[in-house]
């Protein structure tokens, strides 16, 4: 091989390694984080209608406070660089967090901020070893608070941080959550969580007949108050044909 050849091949090789060390650069940017896992929210109504209770009921609460931020259902990723970590709790909550859309949490995003207070709603559908894995990563990864309801059995269980791991809370019957300041209160026929101003959780349609029952009564109270004041002038107007001022 003479010198002209072994030069083009060494600048070759050299090219090469340089357009290798490019390409990996480039790769390791490309990493994509979805926003969806392909599995459904939910189940079945049952588990869907709890999901949706505990979020809206929950997004109601801190409605206020633009430093706390709820979803469900939403990807939550914990590691930079590894999209094979993660998963999607039906309902969390993120103190010190801003409001606002986002396609996942990613946590290297949320000043390293993990989700203190989680939410797992059971379906038929649902295995150990898929509880287990979940567990395993709220505990992992530093989840202050972690409740499990399994509407079919009417079923609530739930762990609570201390000495860096999660530990099973006695007695869920009147458990007020350190952290949101709600009270459960598992009964025969269902599950009643109450919010700090003493307020059932409601459904939506539950929300719903309730502000209807209340304009009900509002237009009630107005038309007799109305009532009230049309009689009052038809006497004023009787007492004056009468020659009497009324007071």
């Amino acid at each position: 091989m003479n010198t002209l050849s072994a030069k083009k091949i060494s600048g070759e090789s050299s090219y090469t390694g340089r357009f290798m060390k490019i390409s990996s650069r480039r790769i390791e940017k490309k990493i994509i984080y979805p926003d969806r896992d392909g599995k459904p929210m939910s189940d079945n109504t049952e588990q869907f209608g709890w999901i949706v209770k505990i979020k809206e009921n929950l997004e109601q609460m801190f409605a206020d406070n633009p430093d706390v931020f709820v979803a469900g259902d939403l990807l939550w990723y914990p590691v930079e660089g590894d999209n094979r970590i993660r998963t999607a709790p039906d309902a969390m909550v993120a103190f010190g967090r801003p409001k606002g859309r986002r396609g996942s949490y990613r946590m290297w995003e949320e000043g390293g901020i993990a989700p203190q207070v989680v939410f797992e709603i059971l379906s038929p559908g649902n295995r150990a070893g898929e509880m287990k894995k979940k567990f395993e990563f709220y505990d992992t990864y530093a989840v202050s608070e972690y409740y499990v309801y399994d509407p079919d059995r009417i079923r609530l269980s739930g762990w609570i941080r201390r000495n860096n791991v999660l530990n099973p809370v006695e007695n869920m019957r009147g458990w007020t959550s350190p952290l949101l300041k709600i009270r459960f209160e598992p009964a025969d026929d269902d599950l009643y969580i109450f919010g700090p101003d003493g307020n059932r959780f409601l459904s939506p349609l539950e929300l719903r007949r309730l502000f209807q029952s209340e304009q009900k009564k509002s237009e009630t109270e107005y038309q007799r108050a109305e009532a009230e004041r049309l009689r009052a002038e038809r006497l004023a107007a009787r007492l004056r044909e009468l020659g009497i001022e009324a007071d």
